[in-house]
């Protein structure tokens, strides 16, 4: 009996024994690997064919025709700008503000020469390539002149322009911060620009542009208008003697009658974009 008691506490310090050494000699589990950081979800803005070409124009004129080194530092500001939230939210907006960018940058005829390192930049600008010494400068002025304003913190210069950051005497920024590149996406979306009316219409197209259909009222009276023309009469000249004549000139006696089918349309004016000041404003406290 006392045999049996021994053998089985025996047995019962074997089994505790070989538990603390197995429990030793596990190999331990790796911890749990730590989640993994999420990335945040990029920005992400449209443009279009338009839009790319509105980038152009900004990076052309406003850097003087210069080269690439001129073009991105333009390129850089037309981001900066979409991206703050502070401005037009599509890129033909932010290049067709009034009194932001160079006279006439919507219009005026773009040099072939200058073409294809135009789209080797803008293309390189709306896949995320920024002007390393430009960062959140969104103001620029031709390079050599002069403000009295505190608050231009002078970041770098290129293409014959100055570029700046509005900040404090505290060195925060005075305009909301524009997004780093790598939190930005663009989409290209085939199709018309989302720029409002009254700026699109000053885009150059390779399409010729319907023009709107004329009010039939208008069409209506302007063609009474013709139909009704007078027909006057010149009246013999009794005295031989010469003299100025100063009576009007008058229509034929026979009048034109205008195709039926064929409408008159009726000339839209065009705002006069055009005359905006260059390269942006500079007003009161650094503008």
């Amino acid at each position: 009996m006392r045999a049996e008691i021994s053998f089985g506490k025996s047995l019962i310090g074997i089994l505790f024994v070989g538990l603390a050494a197995a429990g030793c000699t596990t190999t331990p589990k790796p911890a749990a690997t730590a989640a993994k950081t999420k990335q945040p979800a990029k920005v992400t803005f449209n443009y279009t064919n338009k839009d790319r070409d509105c980038l152009q124009r900004a990076m052309y004129f406003e850097s003087q025709h210069s080269d690439e080194d001129g073009y991105m530092a333009v390129g850089t500001v037309v981001m900066n700008r979409l991206t703050s939230g502070a401005y037009p939210p599509s890129i033909c907006g932010v290049v067709a503000q009034e009194k932001q960018f160079a006279p006439g940058v919507m219009t005026r005829e773009v040099k072939p020469q200058a073409e294809t390192e135009l789209a080797t930049a803008a293309d390189a600008i709306l896949k995320g390539a920024r002007h390393p010494a430009v960062k959140d400068a969104m103001f620029f002025h031709t390079d050599g002149l002069k403000f009295p304003y505190n608050n231009m913190h002078y970041v770098a210069v290129a293409g014959g322009n100055a570029f700046y950051e509005k900040r404090g005497a505290d060195g925060m920024l005075q305009t909301p911060p524009p997004l780093p590149a790598y939190e930005v996406a663009m989409n290209y979306v085939p199709g018309e620009s989302m720029l409002p009316p009254q700026f699109d219409a000053l885009i150059p197209s390779a399409v010729p542009v319907p023009l709107p259909a004329p009010d039939p009222i208008a069409t209506a009276s302007t063609m009474s208008a013709i139909n009704a023309t007078p027909t006057a009469r010149m009246a013999p000249i009794a005295n031989p003697m010469p003299m100025q004549i100063t009576a009007p000139v008058t229509a034929p006696e026979t009048s034109i009658e205008p195709d039926p089918g064929m409408p008159i349309a009726i000339p839209i004016p065009r705002p006069a974009y055009d005359s905006v000041m260059l390269r942006g404003s500079v007003a009161a406290n650094g503008g």
